[in-house]
């Protein structure tokens, strides 16, 4: 991608190539993971569903997610503030509610399983927030964005053309 700043040109490094396009290649899997993606999201907060995504999209350092889902969060109202924060959510937590902090916790345990399990500690400040349906939704929808990286980044998905809006 070439840009001009001021009357120079800055030359960035090339985009890479996807991989694969297997939404194409595997239509029915790719429509049952809307399907999935859908009812993940039901009855969660939208905004919370939001920095759900991007933070495990973060931790999966899926670049495709990242891209969708912070352009999503800002059109829906999100700040620049508290997207940019949630990197660092844990020296950052003043900028997130309670509940919202408990399902960040909540989402990293989940993505990244390091010691085979989610901590009691860390599931239960979770149920403390969030409704036993609620919870249930929460984790279906960390389960799915968790899905969704490794289809990102497996198949090397490419960064920087997603419009808001563009796959609902």
């Amino acid at each position: 991608m070439t840009t001009t700043e001021d009357t120079a040109a800055v030359q960035y490094a090339p985009e890479l190539t996807p991989r694969l396009q297997w939404a194409k290649l595997v239509p029915d899997v790719y429509k049952a993971m809307i399907r999935l993606d859908t009812a993940a999201r039901q009855g969660l907060d939208p905004t919370l569903y939001e920095l759900v995504k991007i933070r495990a999209s973060q931790v999966n350092h899926c670049a495709f997610c990242i891209d969708m889902h912070t352009k999503d969060a800002l059109a829906a109202g999100e700040s620049v503030e508290r997207i940019v924060q949630l990197s660092a959510w844990e020296e950052s937590r003043h900028f997130y509610t309670e509940k919202e902090l408990a399902a960040l916790e909540l989402t990293e345990a989940v993505t990244v399983l390091t010691d085979g399990f989610v901590p009691d500690e860390v599931y239960e400040r979770a149920a403390r927030h969030f409704e036993e349906t609620e919870l249930a939704q929460l984790i279906a929808a960390i389960t799915v964005i968790n899905a969704w990286n490794r289809f990102g980044v497996t198949c090397r998905m490419t960064p920087g053309h997603y419009q808001p809006g563009q796959y609902k």
